[in-house]
């Protein structure tokens, strides 16, 4: 089986279970906390993902890191995927959770990438746009991209909205071939 698929299947499984004990929102707080420790710590991303280490040693890691961070249903859930052999997809299915648990509650991530820094005024009309486009609330990342010589180029999920000033010279470009060509 994918690790994807795997992935999504702990995701769901960890949504549902969390959602029934009323532990969602906790369960979001403290995958959060992993999130943070895995992006910091390379030693417990490769000491959890190693085949030599024993799942006891594993568990034992766990506990000593974040026994006194995390809730009991979250810790449980982090020893269960140990005891399944699946600590190598940790950070996918937390990745999945994540989109998991978006979906359920109608929020999209849009990512933001503008030739310079964004006014507010113009941070909250491109906020609104698309939260009119998508019909969903938005979650939003505004990054500077040097490559960019004018404009924006925004992302929601898999589809691209290109505002930059090269792509409009290059539609207005075919335009003017277009009005070439029926002369």
């Amino acid at each position: 089986m994918s690790a994807y698929r795997v992935a999504r299947r702990y995701a769901e499984a960890a949504l549902e279970l969390a959602e029934e004990q009323k532990q969602g929102e906790r369960l979001a707080v403290d995958l959060d906390v992993v999130w943070k420790v895995m992006k910091e710590s390379r030693e417990f991303i490769a000491l959890l993902k190693s085949p030599v280490i024993s799942k006891d040693k594993k568990r034992a890691l766990l506990a000593e890191i974040f026994r006194s961070k995390l809730s009991g249903f979250t810790f449980n859930f982090l020893n269960l995927i140990v005891d399944k052999g699946r600590e190598d997809v940790l950070d996918d299915i937390i990745k999945e959770y994540y989109k998991l648990r978006d979906d359920r509650l109608g929020i999209v991530t849009l990512e933001v990438r503008a030739a310079n820094d964004l006014t507010k005024d113009q941070q909250q009309t491109i906020v609104k746009r698309f939260e009119g486009i998508t019909q969903k609330k938005i979650r939003v990342a505004f990054s500077i991209d040097k490559q960019l010589k004018g404009g924006f180029v925004a992302r929601v999920g898999d589809t691209v909205y290109d505002g930059s000033v090269r792509r409009q010279l290059e539609l207005l470009r075919e335009r003017f071939a277009e009005g070439v060509g029926r002369n």
